[in-house]
C-alpha cells in the first residue's frame, strides 16, 4: 500500500444537500418538505418526549413521593476511620476535611460507632450516634457537640 493507494471507504463521505436551490437540485421550491402544514413550517423540531400525538411515557406514569427541602444531610465518619489516625488526639470538622473524611461543600458532620476505640479522644461533630458517643466515653475522650454553622 502506498500513499496514493489511500482513498476514504465507499460511502463514507457523502455531500450535505442543499436544500432549496432551484428545480435543477432536486430539492428546490418547497425543498422537501412537502406543501404547507405543521411538518413544512419553521422552527419544526421533534420535541422531546413527544411520542406522535399518543400520551407520553412521563404523563401515563404516576408521580410518587416527594423531596424535603427540610433535610439535613451529614457527611457520615465512623469511629474505626478516626482510630487509624494514630498521631491524632483531638478531631473536628476542619480536621476531617484537610485529612480527607469529608468531601464536597457539606461540612455536617456525624460521627458513626463502627469499630473499636483504644486510646481517648476528643471528637468535636454536629452529631454522634449513641453507640460512637458510649465508646468515645468508655475510652476516656470526649465527644462535643457543636452547633451548625
Amino acid at each position: 500500500m502506498k500513499l496514493h493507494d489511500l482513498h476514504p471507504s465507499p460511502g463514507s463521505r457523502t455531500k450535505r444537500k442543499r436544500l432549496g436551490r432551484g428545480p435543477g437540485s432536486g430539492l428546490g421550491k418547497t425543498a422537501g418538505k412537502g406543501h404547507k402544514g405543521l411538518l413544512a413550517r419553521s422552527g419544526r423540531a421533534n420535541q422531546a418526549g413527544f411520542e406522535g400525538g399518543q400520551m407520553p411515557l412521563a404523563r401515563r406514569l404516576p408521580k410518587r413521593g416527594f423531596t424535603n427541602t427540610f433535610r439535613i444531610e451529614y457527611s457520615v465518619v465512623n469511629i474505626k476511620t478516626l482510630v487509624a489516625y494514630e498521631k491524632t488526639m483531638h478531631f473536628n470538622p476542619a480536621i476531617f476535611k484537610e485529612i480527607g473524611l469529608i468531601k464536597g461543600r457539606n461540612l455536617l458532620v456525624k460521627i458513626l460507632g463502627t469499630g473499636e476505640i483504644d486510646r481517648p479522644l476528643v471528637v468535636e461533630a454536629h452529631k454522634f450516634s449513641d453507640s460512637a458517643r458510649q465508646k468515645i466515653e468508655n475510652a476516656g475522650g470526649q465527644a462535643k457537640v457543636i452547633g451548625r454553622a
